[in-house]
């Protein structure tokens, strides 16, 4: 993707209202806000992409050429598109978990069906943390 101005933090906030709408309406067995898709597919197509030829002294490679001449944010856009191959991929989808910790936000794709938590160095330290301090301090004086 080409070096590009930051995007407009309202677009970027719109989307990840429209995606995080999706995906937790796919986990909470819900339907998704209609404006939700049409502010993916907005975003998505705000900035549209096309394969090209470049020639160089090394050969020839293709490369992404992304339209932002009327508009749209290739980045923006870029999200967009890679949140729809997410949720047209039924079999990617399936992997979508929340964090199992109650106090954190995040989803994440599973690719082990053990894995409950986002990152288990943070997320899951304080799930074990907490279990262990509960079994030592059951009765409220120390558990000695």
């Amino acid at each position: 993707m080409p070096p590009e101005p930051v995007p407009d933090a309202a677009a970027v906030r719109r989307l990840r209202g429209a995606v995080r709408d999706v995906l937790d309406s796919h986990l909470e067995g819900r339907s998704a806000r209609p404006t939700s898709a049409d502010d993916i597919n907005a975003a998505a197509t705000a900035a549209p992409v096309s394969p090209r030829l470049v020639v160089t002294a090394d050969g020839i490679r293709g490369e992404e050429r992304w339209h932002t001449e009327h508009g749209g944010n290739a980045a923006v856009a870029a999200i967009a598109a890679e949140a729809i191959g997410l949720l047209a991929d039924t079999e990617r989808l399936g992997l979508l978990r929340r964090c199992a910790t109650p106090t954190c936000s995040m989803l994440f794709l599973a690719e082990n069906k053990r894995r409950n938590w986002y990152t288990s160095n943070i997320c899951g330290n304080r799930a074990r943390v907490a279990r262990h301090y509960e079994r030592t301090h059951t009765d409220g004086v120390g558990g000695i």
